[in-house]
């Protein structure tokens, strides 16, 4: 019985002591940090360079539990910069894609740039991102890039999206929260003309990104700071409603509008920025026939907002085509290959022009004109009185013309008139029509500009168009229609360029852009009739600009933010994954992942120290259980 208590204690013994050896062992293994490695691309002798963009978008000012979207990023940001080493070099990039931010930091660099960062209006892509990340890469040094956002619909797009292969991309998606939100989507007006002291109307447009309807949204509408028209508009959800105001009382010159309405908690998108100028006078051109009517002029002539300059057809100044919102072809009996060509260059540039024919030359004269201006060629002349069949009334020139649709309308009378030969390669807006659908006023648009092409000119000979009812009104409204306007407003960071009409420079002369405590001189380029200028990403806050040509203000331009940041829902893991299809992405969610062990797993591989120290502690526990619990036989 001694031996069998002799050898249970032994055997303890041994327990004890295998149980004691394997806990000390187990903890030294969870100092030493031990991993499987997982990742055979990096070389840690080579260093590290790390990229990390910001997002620091107009989303990232919403509010979670951490508090707001872009303080969470940060410290995500500082938290990735922490689990490297002191001699790795780090590049800081957020929206604003500016120079500095292509420069390497060290860490104690990176986190004094990260404090500084702000929300912008800029905006940008994932794929511009990741390929403005790329270019940061260089040497042998190992490639990590990182990019910590709320990942917006808008954000990673539609499109599938390409990475380098040798760099190890992580996206940091934090937590947002959907939220409702409705935007100022965008504003314009019926017609481009605006005159003083006359009633507009201005039609708004808003949408709604949440999920339930927005009832009664008030509407505001201020034209140089004055209060002009309110309103109230209710939208469903996920759609888009449109209202018009009407207001009055405007003087000569550039009017600066802000259409606004109250919503939270998002409200960058709660105003939209227009300006448009109200002129004087509109120019119009008519370039005449050796023998016709004074029909134009004393049309045109009879309304002092409309300055019309007649010209003969033998004495025609090309070089003031620019000059002229509409063109009007009276009764031209040699329309020649150079007058085409200059009437191309003004159409490409928006121009508008009408074509009332000669009838009394030879047809094969102005089907040789009319295909230089991609018309269709006079098929004959045909000199029986053809009154007209059918108006078309739904046509944008009969909008507001009549305050009842009429029935049996008095329609004009042709005498003598052009057929033209249909081409269907040509686009044709029926406007008036004769007998079998042949035209006798219809509208073609030609590259930015349109042609309104007669069959008949305006001489009595012709027929009764000239003294019809329908004349005044119908050639008022093309000459409204034709009215040159700007953009009512651009987007920041979308568009770089400000179009303006021609404007002539001395030799050191140069354009100003001058804002509230902004002013730079944009690069200048003269094209098509117009002056181009280029801003690229120096606007970065919204509101009014003047350009200036010394003491004179040419125009005013309205700038607004990207409405693309207005979608406050966001993409899942699942839905980033099928944009990068087979491409290897690490994914961390910092709600569930601890930032610095998700790191470490994804660069050094598999780590083992926590189940090394988990070991050391079960068998801390066995060797105490031992001493305990296990106790020889005593023999009675």
């Amino acid at each position: 019985m001694k031996e069998q208590n002799s050898s249970r204690e032994k055997l303890k013994n041994l327990l004890i002591l295998a149980a004691r050896i394997l806990a000390i062992v187990f903890l030294v293994f969870a100092f030493a940090r031990p991993f499987i490695n997982s990742n055979e691309e990096t070389n840690k002798a080579n260093g590290n360079i790390v990229s990390i963009y910001l997002d620091n978008s107009y989303s990232m000012d919403a509010v979670n539990k951490e508090g707001s979207l872009l303080d969470e990023a940060k410290r995500r940001a500082k938290e990735i910069a922490k689990s490297y080493q002191l001699n790795d070099r780090f590049q800081l990039l957020t929206n604003d894609f500016e120079g500095k931010h292509q420069r390497l930091l060290n860490a104690e660099e990176f986190v004094q740039a990260v404090d500084e960062v702000k929300i912008s209006a800029a905006n940008r892509n994932l794929q511009q991102v990741i390929n403005r990340q790329q270019g940061v890469f260089n040497g042998a040094a190992n490639r990590y890039a990182y990019v910590v956002s709320d990942f917006q619909q808008n954000f990673a797009g539609t499109d599938a999206i390409k990475k380098d292969q040798s760099t190890q991309l992580a996206l940091v998606k934090l937590s947002a929260n959907e939220l409702p939100n409705i935007s100022v989507d965008s504003v314009w007006f019926p017609s481009p003309v605006h005159q003083p002291n006359t009633s507009e109307k201005i039609i708004v447009r808003l949408k709604n990104f949440g999920s339930d309807e927005a009832k009664n949204v008030p509407l505001k509408l201020t034209i140089n700071n004055q209060q002009k028209a309110i309103g109230s508009i209710t939208v469903a959800a996920g759609a888009t409603a449109i209202d018009t105001l009407s207001y009055s009382g405007l003087g000569l010159g550039w009017q600066k509008g802000v259409l606004s309405i109250k919503d939270f908690p998002l409200t960058f998108d709660d105003e939209l920025n227009f300006s448009f100028n109200v002129n004087a006078n509109q120019q119009i051109l008519s370039i005449n026939g050796n023998k016709t009517a004074n029909y134009i002029e004393a049309l045109f002539n009879a309304d002092p907002y409309f300055k019309l300059t007649s010209v003969s057809e033998n004495n025609i100044n090309y070089a003031a085509f620019s000059n002229y919102s509409l063109i009007v072809l009276n009764g031209v009996s040699q329309p020649s290959s150079g007058l085409a060509q200059e009437l191309k260059n003004y159409l490409s540039n928006g121009g508008s022009v009408v074509v009332f024919p000669s009838t009394t030359v030879n047809p094969a004269t102005y089907s040789s004109f009319l295909t230089t201006l991609n018309l269709p060629s006079v098929a004959g002349l045909v000199t029986e009185p053809t009154k007209v069949a059918q108006i078309e009334l739904k046509h944008s020139l009969f909008k507001d013309v009549f305050e009842t649709l009429p029935k049996n309308m008095d329609l004009p009378l042709a005498n003598r008139y052009f057929t033209y030969t249909e081409n269907s390669r040509i686009a044709k807006e029926p406007i008036l029509q004769l007998p079998a659908g042949k035209t006798f006023l219809a509208r073609y648009p030609m590259a930015s500009g349109q042609i309104f092409l007669a069959a008949t000119g305006l001489e009595e000979t012709d027929g009764n168009f000239s003294k019809h009812p329908l004349f005044v009104p119908l050639m008022y409204k093309i000459a409204f229609e034709s009215a040159k306007d700007q953009p009512l407003f651009y987007t920041i960071a979308k568009d770089n360029v400000i179009t303006l009409p021609s404007v002539k420079l001395g030799a050191n002369q140069s354009l100003k852009l001058i804002g509230d405590g902004f002013e730079v001189i944009p690069d200048i380029s003269h094209q098509n009739g117009k002056t181009l200028l280029y801003i690229a990403d120096q606007i970065q806050k919204s509101g009014f600009y003047n350009v200036k040509k010394a003491d004179s203000t040419l125009a005013v331009v309205a700038f607004n933010d990207n409405r693309a940041e207005s979608n406050m829902k966001y993409d899942s893991q699942s839905d980033l994954e099928e944009r990068f299809g087979t491409q290897k992405v690490h994914f961390i969610d910092a709600k569930k992942e601890n930032i610095s062990s998700a790191i470490a797993e994804k660069n050094n591989g598999t780590e083992l120290w926590k189940l090394c120290l988990i070991l050391s502690l079960i068998f801390i526990a066995a060797e105490i259980l031992l001493v305990r619990y296990f106790k020889p036989q005593v023999n009675k």
